[in-house]
């Protein structure tokens, strides 16, 4: 069995197709247990960000499998097959790994080195587990990302030289303002996810003289305001109801609620600024971070008022990390990814290994058991001695094959010798599967057959073609 990966990316689609591929909290159950329901899938997880969609699958079959996820991309987004692949990119196995072990690390991320998108791969894996969707493989894949994640994160300056999309949009917004930035102003933040967590937490770093939170769940947004208030802030929580009226005191507006439809509207908005008390000169600055996007794309032509959403955002300088820094995480990524195919190549060998010294062992107690019919007057020291003698032969004959095809199995192509033992001692897949379900392609394409030019996967089904984009998106790292 290997991994699939589909996905769809800030590095390969405009916002607006991510805003129909993304995938709420709500619609990852469903999706999950679609996949699971597809013949050729036994894993699955998703991992839904405001600035990617991708499934993580664990497949018999490549080309079966990939048809599978596309056409439930296709479904769920509303998009046909030909309008996808023209954004969507596939990894398989090994460069599924390391593609995952990279976005752990904020190196695909739009502002690179953002640490958010860990707690986002926990998220994916929670879900996935809490519906028995990620067995031993994703769990190992899942558990060694968010290892490599922090990893990246403790041991290079990545955290510095890039911060999160809420800071990048803060730090925008401070500069439209006016004289001060952000110090002593109100803010308004929709929102009180993790998202909106941060917020509050850059917005209070920044010296913002008054937060209030705003969330369709009142007692959610008290708990934010709260946190607020802990650390010197004036707060208050309000419903979404009263949004206008929060927005009408607001010099800075943070949303990212992950709601369908606009949360932001244009008649709310014309509301607010038309407030009794209101300086007419007095600039907004409203930062969306939704996917799908919260505010209504009118609201940008108002006056005095500046929106400054995830494509904006793309573009911005800040969302890069010191070359230095993004060269140390991906030297980690690296030897990670190679620590991570040795320690799985020496679990694909281990059930062989086992199976043959159990095969030993049934030889050594049935030829015991002859020597006991042949020889019924030998007594029971005669008879333990003898046995310890055949069975220190035969671990003597097995333990230098068998250390060094452990050794041999953590390099590539280290599964053809623990093949070979199994044909040179007729072990039948039978009694290697009793041991532990092994880890095979179980007829599906060889990843080293798989011929890449120009980022295609040359060769194989047209239905693959259209998956697979060209590096130039985003330079992601091919098999």
């Amino acid at each position: 069995m290997s991994v699939l990966l589909v996905g769809v990316s800030h590095r390969t689609a405009p916002v607006p197709v991510l805003e129909r591929v993304a995938v709420t909290d709500t619609d990852r159950p469903k999706l999950t247990d679609k996949l699971l329901a597809s013949s050729h899938i036994s894993e699955a997880m998703i991992v839904s960000t405001c600035n990617r969609v991708e499934i993580y699958a664990v497949v018999d079959a490549f080309h079966g499998a990939l048809s599978e996820v596309g056409e439930l991309l296709a479904d769920h987004s509303g998009l046909d097959l030909t309008d996808l692949h023209r954004h969507a990119y596939v990894r398989y196995s090994e460069a599924a790994a390391e593609h995952l072990f990279a976005v752990a690390s904020g190196l695909d991320s739009m502002v690179i080195g953002e640490q958010q998108i860990l707690g986002q791969i926990r998220t994916a894996y929670a879900s996935s587990d809490a519906q028995q969707a990620a067995g031993r493989t994703l769990h190992e894949l899942a558990q060694q990302a968010l290892r490599v994640g922090k990893r990246v994160h403790s041991e290079t300056g990545i955290d510095s030289a890039g911060a999160s999309v809420v800071s990048v949009a803060l730090d925008r917004a401070a500069g439209i303002v006016g004289d001060g930035g952000l110090a002593g102003r109100t803010a308004v933040v929709v929102g009180a996810g993790s998202m909106g967590g941060l917020s509050v937490a850059h917005l209070t770093r920044a010296g913002i003289g008054r937060i209030v939170v705003v969330n369709r769940t009142k007692e959610r947004a008290e708990h934010l305001a709260d946190t607020a208030r802990s650390n010197g802030v004036e707060a208050d929580a309000l419903e979404l109801s009263e949004l206008p009226a929060a927005m009408a005191q607001a010099d800075v507006l943070v949303t990212c609620t992950g709601a369908v439809g606009a949360v932001v509207t244009l008649a709310d908005t014309h509301r607010a600024l038309a407030q009794p008390g209101r300086d007419a000169e007095r600039p907004l600055v409203i930062c969306d971070l939704g996917l799908p996007r919260d505010v209504e794309p009118a609201v940008s032509g108002l006056p005095g008022v500046t929106v400054l959403d995830m494509e904006s955002l793309q573009r911005d300088p800040a969302a890069g990390a010191a070359a230095s820094d993004a060269d140390a995480a991906r030297t980690i990524v690296a030897a990670e990814l190679a620590n991570y195919l040795a320690g799985q190549r020496l679990a694909e060998v281990t059930p062989t290994v086992t199976a043959l010294r159990q095969r030993a062992a049934d030889v050594v107690e049935a030829e015991l058991m002859r020597l006991d019919s042949r020889l019924p007057g030998l007594d029971d020291p005669e008879r333990d001695e003898v046995a310890r003698t055949v069975r220190r032969v035969v671990d003597k004959l097995l333990h230098a094959p068998t250390v060094r095809v452990k050794q041999l199995a953590s390099a590539p192509g280290g599964d053809s010798y623990a093949a070979a033992l199994r044909e040179l001692f007729e072990l039948s897949p039978g009694s290697v599967e009793a041991v532990a379900k092994p880890t095979d392609l179980g007829g599906a394409t060889d990843l080293s057959a798989i011929d890449i030019t120009d980022g295609f996967i040359a060769g194989q089904d047209p239905r693959l073609r259209r998956f697979v984009t060209d590096d130039n998106h985003g330079k992601e790292s091919q098999a």
